[in-house]
């Protein structure tokens, strides 16, 4: 049910409904570790963030990165604490916008969640996909407004503080001095290739590398096993269930489907562009000609800029209060079949709208929700019917001999699996549970002894798979013999050595520079590509990235003191150079767009730091209690 849920969302609407929503900043602050309880995970100036939530936000990361789950119980305790960390700053914040009582209106809410697309028929708003979609999610409309209006506070509070941040000229002149830097440098480069001839590997030291070296060329430990998959979905997916049955069940929950009433109008909409007086006149000369009897469809299609329902009319369907603009809705629902109403004035200029039907109340037809009936009954019978495979799995297991009779139980088939080591991620996508049955010291001692395949335990690896595993081998770790491991021992040695002889050539390099020989002649001589007095501009990203860091942060030189040196570059080898000068950006060479964009950039930068400064001081002022106990938790799903 929950990888259901999952795999229907899509897009920002995931983000809340998941409850993946995490800041993107660290906080640095303390918190008093005690066990406080079994009802929430930490308590933040007295609000509590309870078990179930951080639980959640634990398996969302889990699943979302299947490789978590097979790391070291001491990393997983780490990832536990960094989620928890992540809730306890997002608390904090939302504790400070409760005390100064930050709000969001309701209208704001309502066109936040009517922009959702998800939410979307024909281009509008539809409040009954807005409600299937969240029962779908398992999740309530308020709870799902209580989240939009959380992000929306914490969203609003960001932009705030980084819209009202302020750079000085003369910082913003440092930011280009610096960003828009070049420094002049004489570099010669060293190439592996220009020491392959040097590099002597002989048998002794391939034989010396492998002893010393006692921890390297290790195999990991393996197993070869099969298994059986009982699923869920796969069970719901074989219901069959009769129209007889699914009207039953619609007739039974129809009330859990209401929807509000809709209305059905035309409108003409005269848009107020330049001159408002104007547009006025023309609305009120057509809402004249139609209480004369023209009609209000052909004067639709002629005069409306409602380009979307001109072509219909002036249709705009049936829709519910909601789904329209507040004057025009506000008109439609207070009007009777038949009325035609004008001029309402909107946001871009005067309607004339007519009512044609109203459309009461009530559950939502059988055929709209047919599709969205038909899986629910399938699952419900499902669960059922998957809570009953089970148990006669269970049974079988207490006198199998071996896994074809418990396949044999519900039809289903044998899987193989061969050479699954600890950090394997299929068939099982990681799962940790599944990793720990398999590598079973008492099941994998039983197979050594008896050298006949063992079944495990019936294991559980979510609420919607259930598994058996017949472990056929297990393989232990061992170290690998030096003839099998004889070419990578090679390539190591031929790695180090070449590093030594590029390293001691860039060192005899430097020396004899240092000695008072010219730069290029000592490159030239010791076989170095040179490359004289060239210009390195620091946001140049065509260039070695090494070199670049190095150059940036190497000291600037001065008459007596070049500044030389070398780095290992980016292909391999060694590169030597010389810097010459360091030419400051100047801000009025620098073109205005890109001055521009500097300056936004900083402002932004500087907003960003600004709010997490912000933010840190509410976490270090915040009194946050830690329920050791839950955090040092495996967690419900390991």
């Amino acid at each position: 049910m929950l990888q259901s849920i999952r795999d229907k969302l899509t897009g920002k609407i995931a983000l809340i409904i998941l409850g993946a929503i995490a800041l993107s900043f660290v906080f640095v602050g303390g918190a008093s570790f005690t066990t406080v309880g079994s009802n929430y995970v930490a308590r933040i100036d007295g609000v509590d963030i309870g078990i179930n939530q951080f639980e959640a936000a634990y398996r969302d990361q889990l699943q979302s990165n299947p490789q978590f789950a097979a790391l070291p119980p001491d990393y997983r305790k780490q990832l536990r604490s960094n989620i928890l960390e992540q809730l306890i700053q997002q608390q904090v914040i939302d504790n400070y916008l409760e005390r100064v009582g930050f709000k969001i209106t309701d209208k704001q809410l309502i066109e936040t969640v009517q922009k959702f697309p998800e939410f979307h028929s024909d281009g509008r708003f539809d409040k009954a996909k807005y409600l299937l979609y969240l029962e779908g999610a398992a999740m309530t409309p308020a709870r799902f407004e209580v989240s939009i209006r959380d992000n929306l506070r914490r969203s609003q509070l960001q932009r705030a503080i980084r819209g009202s941040s302020v750079v000085a000229p003369s910082t913003y002149r440092r930011y280009l001095n610096l960003a828009f830097e070049n420094r002049v440098i004489t570099t010669a480069t060293i190439l592996p290739d220009s020491v392959v001839s040097k590099i002597n590997i002989t048998e002794e030291l391939i034989a010396d590398y492998y002893e010393e070296n006692k921890t390297a060329y290790f195999l990991p430990e393996a197993v070869d096993f099969e298994y059986i998959e009982i699923h869920r979905d796969a069970i719901a997916a074989d219901v069959n269930v009769t129209e007889e049955q699914l009207t039953e069940y619609y007739e039974i929950n129809k009330d859990r489907f209401l929807q509000d009433e809709q209305r059905r109008s035309r409108h003409i909409l005269i848009l107020f562009d330049d001159d408002e007086s104007e547009a006025e006149t023309i609305a009120n000369e057509i809402l004249n000609r139609i209480r004369s009897g023209e009609s209000f469809a052909a004067l639709a299609a002629k005069h409306s800029k409602d380009s979307a329902t001109s072509v219909n009319g002036g249709d705009l369907g049936a829709l519910t209060l909601m789904q329209l603009p507040e004057a025009l809705g506000g008109a439609v629902f207070s009007m009777q079949i038949g009325e035609t109403r004008g001029l309402i004035k909107g946001d871009f200029g005067f309607h004339i709208v007519r009512l044609d039907e109203i459309l009461e109340s009530g559950p939502l037809p059988y055929e709209q929700l047919r599709a969205s009936l038909l899986s629910e009954l399938q699952e419900e019978q499902g669960e059922g019917l998957y809570l009953e495979l089970k148990r006669k799995v269970t049974d079988k297991l207490f006198d199998a001999t071996n896994i074809q009779q418990l396949a044999d139980v519900f039809g289903g088939s044998v899987n193989k699996v061969t050479d699954f080591k600890r950090n394997s991620t299929q068939p099982f996508g990681g799962n940790q549970l599944a990793v720990d049955a398999i590598f079973d010291p008492k099941l994998l001692e039983s197979q050594t002894q008896s050298g006949i395949a063992q079944l495990s335990d019936v294991i559980e690896l979510d609420i919607d798979r259930t598994i058996i595993i017949s472990v056929s081998k297990h393989k232990k770790a061992s170290r690998d013999k030096l003839e099998n491991v004889r070419d990578q021992i090679i390539e190591s040695l031929t790695i180090e050595q070449s590093d030594s002889l590029m390293a001691a050539s860039a060192q005899r390099i430097l020396d004899v520079i240092k000695d008072g020989e010219e730069f290029t002649a000592a490159a030239a001589s010791a076989g170095a590509a040179v490359e004289a007095s060239w210009k390195l501009a620091r946001s140049a990203k065509d260039v070695d990235q090494r070199l670049s860091a190095v150059i940036f942060t190497a000291g600037k030189p001065t008459d007596d003191n070049p500044t030389l040196g070398s780095t290992r570059n980016s292909v391999g080898g060694y590169t030597i150079y010389n810097i010459e000068a360091v030419n400051p950006g100047k801000p009025e060479s620098i073109p205005l767009g890109d001055r521009d964009k500097g300056r936004l950039e900083l402002v932004d930068q500087t907003g960003i730091d600004e709010f997490i400064a912000f933010a840190q001081a509410l976490r270090e002022k915040a009194e946050v209690i830690v329920n050791e106990d839950v955090l040092a938790a495996q967690g419900l799903f390991q």
